[in-house]
């Protein structure tokens, strides 16, 4: 019987093999750097815990979601922040994925990231700073363009509130995908953007204050499970 699954399987391991040797992984290897990840979950605290999986950016609304969550806790239940725990993620591939997300702003201006991945200040410049780190008023552009309406004064005042670093300032754990940032290597060099060592080393040294790089995000999501922290697909 003709397995019709058997090319796309070929094709997707094609591409993790070739990432994985972007990155200077070993498949045979590795169990060192993945012991060291596996306390990720020890930094998630509180009694109310929960898991924000999006490998999308989707113009800031998954952070967006992260807020809310520690706010309505808040507001609603009179649990103060320290007793929430929430992780966000960063992954996938494309201009449209969250990988860029964890970068600091010199990974953004080196590489073009706003130009990459459509992302314009309110000027219509692409943004040559993370703009999901520290947003300011002016950037709820990108409110506004998710949600196809006008920039109004609540969505000023919104964003700075839902940066990744007040975030991670309110309890949020950050964690990015090794497999995402070595297929994410292998894009970058094939834009030109320099050799596969050299980006491989750039992306590592310029994370986010924070950041911890889990070795997939498939295996993060199960050790989210195991540690009794809730999922929340984006």
């Amino acid at each position: 019987m003709i397995d019709h699954n058997a090319t796309p399987r070929r094709n997707f391991l094609g591409r993790m093999a070739a990432a994985a040797v972007a990155g200077g992984l070993s498949w045979t290897g590795g169990h060192t750097a993945a012991a060291a990840t596996q306390d990720w979950t020890s930094e998630v605290g509180g009694n109310h815990k929960c898991f924000f999986d999006f490998p999308n950016h989707k113009l800031s609304f998954p952070l967006v979601h992260i807020f809310n969550y520690i706010g309505t806790y808040a507001s609603a239940f009179g649990v103060g922040n320290e007793q929430v725990g929430t992780v966000g993620t960063f992954y996938g591939g494309g201009p449209a994925s969250s990988i860029f997300m964890g970068f600091n702003d010199e990974i953004w201006s080196s590489y073009k990231v706003g130009e990459y991945a459509g992302l314009d200040d309110s000027d219509g410049r692409p943004y040559t700073r993370n703009v999901f780190n520290r947003p300011t008023s002016d950037d709820s552009v990108l409110l506004a363009k998710g949600l196809q309406s006008p920039n109004f004064a609540a969505l000023e005042g919104a964003m700075p509130l839902v940066g990744i670093e007040n975030l991670q300032n309110l309890g949020t754990k950050f964690i990015m995908c090794n497999n995402a940032l070595n297929s994410w290597v292998v894009e970058l060099e094939a834009r030109g953007k320099g050799t596969a060592a050299d980006i491989d080393a750039a992306l590592r040294a310029n994370l986010l204050p924070g950041v911890t790089i889990v070795p997939a995000m498939v295996i993060a999501i199960e050790q989210a499970q195991q540690a009794g922290i809730a999922y929340n697909k984006q």
